[in-house]
Formats: C-alpha cells, structure tokens, sequence
C-alpha cells in the first residue's frame, strides 16, 4: 500500500552541515525507497545551508507552533506514519496527532538523547565525572515522556539502548535501534595513498556545543604533535563559525579554521588523520564513520568513539588526555603500518554496523509489524497512554492559551 509519511522537523535538513541532518536525509531517502509520499513540515526559519527536498521529490510545508492550523493542514494530508524529529517536536504538535490522525504511526527520531548529552555537558563544565544520577534531569523525564508517547522510537546507539533499558526501564518494544545507515556500493574504493595524504584535520559544525570544545582541547593538544611534526597543519571545518572561532586562525601554528567545506568528504579524504577530540556528547558521530567512508584513520576519545565499534577494532586510535591523544595521533601519522591497520578496521566497521541495505530492511519490518496491529501495540503501553491523558499534557494547554492570547 502507498503509505503517506509526515515528518515534523526540528530544523530543516542540513546533511552537509551535521550528522543529525545527514541521518534524517537517509531516514527520508528510505521512505521514499518504498514508493511512499513523504511530506516534510517544520516550524523553524529556512536555512542557507538546508538541502532541496524538492529534489529528492519530497514535499515540504512552514508550519506554526501553538496554532490551529496545523490541525485543519494533518486532516487534510491525513498521514499514514507521522515522524517527529527530536522530542521537542512530539511535545508541540503530538497531541495535535493523537487528536486529529489518531490512527497513524507515531515514530519519534531522537538524533541523540539529549538527556545524556546535556547531563555530560553539566558534569564537564563542573569538572567532575559523569554518573547517571546526572540524567536523571527535567530535559530527561520530557524526553522520556516523549518516547513512550510515541509507538517507536530511533535509537542511534546501542549504548543509549541499553541506558533507555538499564537506567529509565524504557520497553524494548518502544525502541529501535538505527545507527546511519551507508550504502556501501557507493563508496568509492580508490583513495589517496598515505603518501598521497598530508596533515590534520577535524569537522563539526561550530554551533553545536560538543564540537566546539572539542576546538579549545584541540588548542591543548596540537602543540604537542606540532613540536614532533613541524610542517604539519591542523584544518579545522565546520559550517556555522563565529567570531571566536575564527579569531583561533593562526598559520604560524599551523592551527587553520577553514570554516566552511564545500565537500566535506573530498577534504577528508585527502587529509591523512581525523582529531576528534570530543569530551562530552551522545549518540553516534558523523565525522568519525565520515572517516571510516574516506579511509581516513581518526583518533578520538572513548566518548566520541561510543556505540561505533561494538567489541572491534577502531578505525585509529581512542586516547582520553591531551598527552596521550597527541601520542596516538603522530604514531598514526607517520607510521603507514598503522595507518593501513586502520582503514582495515574501518572498512570491518561499515559492514558490520552500518550497511543500509541491512538497517532499511529490519526498520522496514518493525514499522510493518507494529502498523499490522497498532492498537494491540498501544495497549501494551499503559505507561505511554498514561501520559497521553490531559492531567499530564500540559503542553497542551499551554499551546490553546498562547493561541488564544494570540488572537486579535
């Protein structure tokens, strides 16, 4: 059967500015693989950087938050499968949903759990470790909340799969697991050579808080590669640069903010190692599976390499101090035995972890198992349906005042 899909953006698709952006276009490529009519709505303001859904055939609509007219508009369109991107969105408009498509499919896109990453976040600013007591925040009982609202939930880790399970008790029912998904017939098999390479690099868009502490380590730890390796230059990528950022430009160092990569893969693809350096975060990291794509060994932190490699070999190196993580990353460098040692791991990865033809088809099955009985699936859940009533909803109400505060 033609399904129709609504997706409910957070912000519209960047895939060459973020992970986030590159997973939601894989998601959206994927629905509309099985001939489906897929719809992109969102609330937030265009882009200079956001991809043309037009081209991908999919169809888009400006939508406004706490207003009646996105009522009259999923009538209308009457989706089969709403996807909401990030929790924030199932909170506006997933009542809206329950009320007026009450019988589609509500899957919930989480990107990553914010809940983690701000809870790391915390503990990093305060300089102290990391414990789950952490997470147990108000950002975390929203976004909880929102996944057992919702019929499925994206899990893009297995390591947050197994906190939603361990820590918040969360159904395995409820969630799935759905790391970015590569189409490995795509890659290119021929790239530069060792000795082909030359220098450093590291990508990530400027405004999103992990990547750009992840700069200020980099201030730490590149003195110490550059006193080994004295023509080697740092470039550092990633849209969005503020003034701070490019005020680190210092050629003297080597230490370069390229700002802006028209090509985010040829650049990596021609450098000979990627520094990720990522002292908080959650999820899975585009740049690092980036450098499993281009056959560019990375070197990053047991954070930045979580929920990536299962029980594997890294593609590179995982170092946790400034010392160490400049240690690994000259021995990478300039010895082409580990180098290869790397793309040979990396290569392991995507195959194990990341084909596209083996996601799409086990995502495709949980999405045909749940809709083939939706109602027995929601009465499982007493504790989603237990939230879906008015005593807990009030963003509800919050909603229906600000819209009539609104009017004239």
């Amino acid at each position: 059967m033609n399904k129709k899909v609504l997706v409910i953006g957070y912000v519209w698709p960047e895939p060459n500015s973020s992970a986030a952006g590159s997973h939601m276009m894989s998601i959206l490529r994927f629905f509309k693989k099985q001939q489906w009519q897929v719809e992109f709505a969102s609330p937030a303001q265009k882009t200079e950087h956001m991809i043309d859904l037009a081209e991908e055939g999919i169809s888009t609509k400006d939508i406004q938050l706490n207003c009646a007219s996105f009522d009259e508009y999923i009538q209308t369109y009457a989706p089969d499968i709403v996807m909401f991107d990030r929790f924030m969105m199932e909170e506006q408009f997933g009542w809206r949903v329950d009320t007026y498509a009450p019988n589609a499919l509500k899957i919930l896109d989480t990107e990553d759990l914010q809940c983690l990453r701000n809870a790391r976040h915390d503990a990093h600013k305060a300089q102290r470790e990391f414990s789950h007591l952490d997470l147990m925040s108000d950002i975390a009982k929203r976004e909880i909340a929102a996944i057992l609202r919702s019929d499925m939930s994206l899990i893009i880790s297995d390591h947050e799969m197994d906190l939603l399970d361990s820590v918040f008790n969360v159904d395995p029912s409820l969630l799935h697991h759905l790391p970015f998904m590569v189409d490995l017939d795509a890659i290119t098999q021929e790239t530069p050579h060792f000795a082909q390479r030359q220098h450093f690099m590291t990508i990530g868009n400027f405004r999103h808080a992990p990547n750009w502490d992840a700069v200020l380590y980099l201030q730490e730890i590149w003195p110490r590669i550059r006193k080994q390796i004295p023509d080697a230059e740092l470039h550092i990528y990633g849209s969005y640069p503020p003034p701070k950022a490019t005020a680190l430009n210092n050629p003297k160092t080597g230490f370069l903010i390229k700002g802006w990569a028209d090509d985010a893969l040829e650049v990596m693809r021609n450098s000979r190692v990627c520094l990720s350096p990522l002292r908080f975060g959650a999820g899975i990291k585009g740049k690092l599976l980036e450098g499993m794509i281009t056959q560019t060994p990375c070197v990053t932190t047991h954070i930045g390499a979580e929920g990536m490699h299962g029980d594997l070999p890294w593609h590179g190196a995982i170092a946790d101090t400034a010392s160490e993580f400049a240690e690994k990353a000259i021995e990478l460098y300039q010895s082409e035995t580990h180098f290869t040692q790397a793309q040979q791991a990396g290569n392991t990865l995507l195959s194990s972890f990341y084909d596209q033809n083996k996601l799409q088809k086990t995502l495709l099955e949980k999405i045909h198992f749940i809709m083939s009985d939706l109602q027995a699936h929601r009465s499982s859940n007493f504790t989603g349906q237990m939230l879906k009533h008015h005593t807990m909803r009030s963003t509800k109400y919050m909603a229906q005042w600000i819209e009539a505060k609104n009017k004239p």
